[in-house]
Order: C-alpha cells, then sequence, then structure tokens
C-alpha cells in the first residue's frame, strides 16, 4: 500500500488536472456560444445566395459559368478534409479522418487520381502520415474561422478546377448537430450545385442588370466561397462542443478520483494509527513484563 506522503501527492495532482479541466471546459462553452452565432447570422445570407441561383436555373437562364460546367471525364478529385488545429476534443477529429478515409475509398475506384488538402493541423498531420503522395494543400493555424479563409480555400479550388486540374471537389468536416452531437458528412463543392429552392408556382417578373452573364460571374464564386465558410463554421462548432464535452467528462471523472484517493489516504492513515497503537500497548505489555 502506499504511504500516506505519496497519495497525498497524487491527490493533489489530480486536483490541479481537474482545475485545468473545469477552466478548458468553461472556454469551451463560451467559444461555443459563439460559434453558434456565427452559424446563425451567416444564415440569412446562405438562404438568399441559394435560392437566388435556384430562382435563375428555373428561369432557365444559361449557366456557362465554368464553375459550374460538368466534366464528362473523371480523372482528378480533390477532397478538403477538414479539423482542428488542437487536440482534447474527443472523437470528433477521428470521426471526421474516418469519413474522409472511406469517402476516399468509396470514389477512389471513379477517377484515376485522388488529392488530398487540409485544413486544420491534425487534418495535416494524417495526410502527411498517411498519404503524403497525394497531398495538394494545407491551411494551418486558425484559431477563429474569417470568411478570408473560405476565400483563400476557395479560390486554390476553383484555380484548379479552371485550369482542368481537377474534374470534381469534395469537402469532408463535422457538421454541427448540437452540444453532443457531431456529424461527419461529406459534401460537393465543385462543380457548383445550388442547394436552395425556388419559390413555388409562377415566377415573379425582374430583370436582371447588367447581364445574366455578369450576375453567375459575381454570385457563383460567393457561393462556392460561402459554402466553404459554412463548413468551416459548422466544424468550429463542433470542436468546441467535443471539448467542452471531453472537458466535462474529465473533470467528473477527477472527481471519482479525487474521492477514492481520499478513501484510500484515509484507510491508510487509520492503519498507521492502528499501528501505532498496537506497537505502544505491545511495548507497554513488555515493559510490565
Amino acid at each position: 500500500m502506499p504511504n500516506l506522503r505519496d497519495i497525498q501527492r497524487r491527490i493533489r495532482s489530480v486536483e490541479k488536472t481537474q482545475q485545468i479541466t473545469s477552466a478548458m471546459r468553461m472556454v469551451a462553452a463560451a467559444k461555443l456560444r459563439r460559434a453558434q452565432d456565427a452559424i446563425i447570422a451567416a444564415r440569412p445570407y446562405a438562404e438568399k445566395i441559394y435560392s437566388t441561383l435556384s430562382d435563375l436555373e428555373a428561369r432557365q437562364v444559361d449557366a456557362d459559368h465554368p464553375l459550374l460546367m460538368r466534366r464528362d471525364s473523371k480523372r482528378n478529385l480533390e477532397i478538403v478534409v477538414v479539423c482542428s488545429d488542437r487536440g482534447l476534443c474527443g472523437a470528433f477529429n477521428t470521426n471526421t479522418i474516418k469519413e474522409a478515409t472511406q469517402t476516399r475509398v468509396t470514389r477512389g475506384s471513379d477517377f484515376d487520381s485522388i488529392e488530398l488538402s487540409s485544413v486544420g493541423r491534425k487534418a495535416d498531420e494524417f495526410i502527411r502520415r498517411r498519404f503524403s503522395n497525394s497531398q495538394s494543400e494545407s491551411w494551418t493555424g486558425i484559431p477563429n474561422v474569417a470568411y478570408g479563409n473560405a476565400v483563400e480555400i476557395a479560390e486554390h479550388l476553383a484555380k484548379r478546377y479552371i485550369a482542368g486540374e481537377i474534374d470534381e471537389a469534395l469537402i469532408v468536416y463535422s457538421e454541427f448537430v448540437s452540444a453532443l452531437t457531431q456529424r461527419p458528412v461529406t459534401k460537393s463543392l465543385l462543380p457548383f450545385t445550388s442547394v436552395g429552392e425556388a419559390a413555388d408556382g409562377e415566377l415573379s417578373p425582374f430583370e436582371i442588370e447588367p447581364s445574366q452573364e455578369a450576375l453567375l460571374q459575381a454570385l457563383v464564386p460567393r457561393a462556392l466561397e460561402f459554402t466553404i465558410y459554412r463548413a468551416l463554421l459548422e466544424s468550429q462548432a463542433g470542436e468546441h462542443a467535443a471539448r467542452m464535452t471531453s472537458m466535462e467528462a474529465a473533470t467528473r471523472n477527477t472527481e471519482e478520483l479525487i474521492k477514492n484517493l481520499t478513501l484510500d489516504f484515509n484507510r491508510a492513515r487509520q492503519a498507521a494509527i492502528t499501528k501505532e497503537l498496537v506497537e505502544i500497548v505491545t511495548g507497554a505489555q513488555a515493559l510490565e513484563g
């Protein structure tokens, strides 16, 4: 049985760990709230830009934008994997990486080659370790998602798609469902397809200025950027939610461990006291005899 000093040292160590996990849980909870607010604030813009593109499609506007054109050939595919820069968030990154691996296997037979791009240090480490020969681009060090991050990724993909270097692009990330649930999903980025819904019934007349082509030239790249931006926001919220849940579980575990260690300490102290009493009684009896 360990001595009292060792048990006290372990109790102090676990208490310090408990302070860290509790603080990380509160920080993650605060960041989660801000991430949720960012997702909610982005929804109206997303719905409007998608519905506008769907409305143009319903009016049979010629979709001659290069990012809308589908390729008959299926040679090269690029998959963007979105993870976090930091760990301590349970199975959040592991589940996303599993989804990316499964997508790579599932779509691998359709293309001659598959390239992987990473967002977040955990995704970058995975790709470098498993598929270093297939790595296309990496974006790390994004503590707080900004629209500029999505623009940079969208420009990279659009440039490669227009140049014919890739024939399709996908993004794999964890969709934020609730504080307890994050669902890994795979969504198509290029060729871009509108995810909105046009108005039902007869379409109201309107005029497009300066032209339909100019409107598509302005809307399609923005829609691609915003699709990526929403994926980054979803992943960021999911990361904070997973970390909050993990740190809450870790805090509960430290409480249980401290309780058990305190019980062991009391038992060891009682055993030591009993031993001393036995020695005193034995010594007194020896003197009397």
